[in-house]
């Protein structure tokens, strides 16, 4: 086998394997390697949203995807602590695509095999155990079976990169994890609606829709706090924990678990140097955000067809450097302020009187729903509808309705306005520069006022 490449990509999955096949089909020699034999599961929400349902259309891969047979999305219901958006109606319409759930054995399986098919070199069950360096320049990766020498290396193997630790990169934004995420699958769920289900009740949150295999997914996602509890007895957790869902536990009512059910408890929210001499960072590699909207399969994809050109430009006019830094600054510019809204959502403990009130005038307005929507699709930023002039109405009109006490709602006002100033000021930080973890305090309510 040829030892020598354009770009080798380690990592193939919803980022690496696309990335492959998009530069191999631009006539570029890719090698594509990953430590797994394929197929096999990797911790995921399932979740790809529209926008990224869209991007497989852009790619030439929908098909492929539409194949595995998991139900396309055509609904969703969102309840948060009582307030609830239901889109029973207008969801593609409004959204440009349905969702799709699909479990990761058979959707990386089948990104793996289009990128071989558009004349990528896969490798699997090779890791990369260390980086080839040339005069300062990164110039490929070693492996238990040799040396694989390449003008570029991207590093698209997950949280837990090789890649980013062997480049030398570092986080910054960074932020501690909230929650638990618990997963499993039920069978024998007849007739599931095409429905997406996001819900918290307390200090428990739940997402949960029909996949492929003829499999109904549910995932909880607990406070840390009963971290011990989930992990002693992941099934048991699983199936009680639904008491605070009763409209999915009535969808499963009848239908067995099969198969393990899984947790992630090992993970924190995080930026890193995206890019260095020879070497980029790409999907959960380079950043990774609270789990609990379902976002990080769509921003793989996403930053995947931002990625191609700045590449092929760039190994052809010798500017790969600069294209990849402007790259990287896009990448940042694109997550910000999604990533505090996904830690918003899963920060500890029940939401906010305060933040429920301020979702429930976003939502009771004129086309409330449908931005609000538009939001979670990573179409609209959230500091668009969640701004200090709604968390001051918001405070007024509990007050009006004497439905909180007044110190708290103050309280609660307060803890927002410092929020926004905090996360204004590390906004303002230099690009790259390591950071330390944000306090909880900082991080505690689910208002996204951030702004870029």
């Amino acid at each position: 086998m040829p030892d020598s490449y354009d770009v080798v990509v380690v990592g193939a999955r919803c980022a690496g394997a696309p990335l492959a096949m998009l530069l191999a089909r631009e006539g570029l020699r890719v090698c594509l390697i990953d430590r797994a034999r394929f197929p096999s599961e990797v911790p995921s929400t399932h979740a790809i949203q529209p926008n990224g349902v869209a991007a497989l259309e852009r790619m030439g891969l929908a098909e492929r995807v539409r194949a595995i047979g998991a139900p396309p999305i055509t609904q969703a219901k969102i309840d948060i602590d009582g307030v609830v958006i239901d889109y029973s109606d207008g969801f593609v319409a409004q959204s440009g695509a349905p969702m799709w759930c699909i479990r990761r054995a058979s959707l990386d399986q089948q990104l793996v095999e289009a990128a071989v098919d558009a004349g990528a070199e896969f490798r699997p069950t090779t890791a990369a155990t260390g980086l080839v360096r040339n005069d300062g320049r990164v110039g490929g990766v070693e492996t238990p079976a040799g040396r694989i020498s390449a003008s570029l290396v991207v590093g698209a193997d997950g949280p837990h990169s090789g890649v980013a630790r062997m480049a030398g990169s570092r986080e910054y934004h960074a932020s501690p994890p909230g929650r638990l995420f618990v997963w499993g699958y039920f069978d024998g769920v007849r007739n599931p609606p095409a429905r997406l289900w996001i819900g918290k009740a307390g200090d428990v949150g739940m997402l949960a829709a029909p996949t492929d295999g003829e499999l109904f997914l549910v995932a909880l996602v607990p406070s840390l706090a009963d971290k011990a509890r989930y992990l002693s007895d992941t099934a048991a957790a699983l199936t009680e924990g639904l008491g605070g869902f009763p409209e999915v536990a009535d969808v499963v009512d009848g239908a067995g678990l099969v198969g393990p059910v899984r947790a992630m408890a090992r993970w924190h929210g995080y930026f890193r140097e995206a890019t260095g001499p020879g070497w980029v960072l790409v999907g959960d590699a380079g950043h990774f955000k609270d789990p609990t909207p379902g976002q990080g399969i769509s921003d793989a994809f996403r930053q995947v067809e931002h990625l191609v050109p700045a590449i092929t430009a760039g190994l052809t006019d010798g500017t790969v450097d600069q294209r990849l830094n402007a790259w990287a600054e896009w990448r940042d510019e694109d997550a910000w302020e999604m990533y505090w809204f996904a830690g918003d959502m899963g920060a500890p403990g029940p939401t906010p009187a305060l933040v429920r009130e301020m979702i429930r005038q976003v939502v009771e307005r004129p086309g409330g729903a449908d931005r609000f929507l538009q939001l979670m699709d990573h179409q609209l930023p959230p500091s668009q509808l969640f701004t200090p002039r709604r968390a001051l109405a918001a405070a007024a009109r509990l007050a009006a309705t004497r439905q909180t006490g007044v110190r708290r709602i103050g309280a609660e006002l307060k803890q927002v306005m410092a929020q926004e100033r905090s996360r204004r000021r590390v906004r303002r930080q230099p690009t790259y520069r390591a950071l330390e973890h944000v306090a909880p305090e900082d991080s505690a309510l689910p208002g996204a006022m951030s702004t870029a």
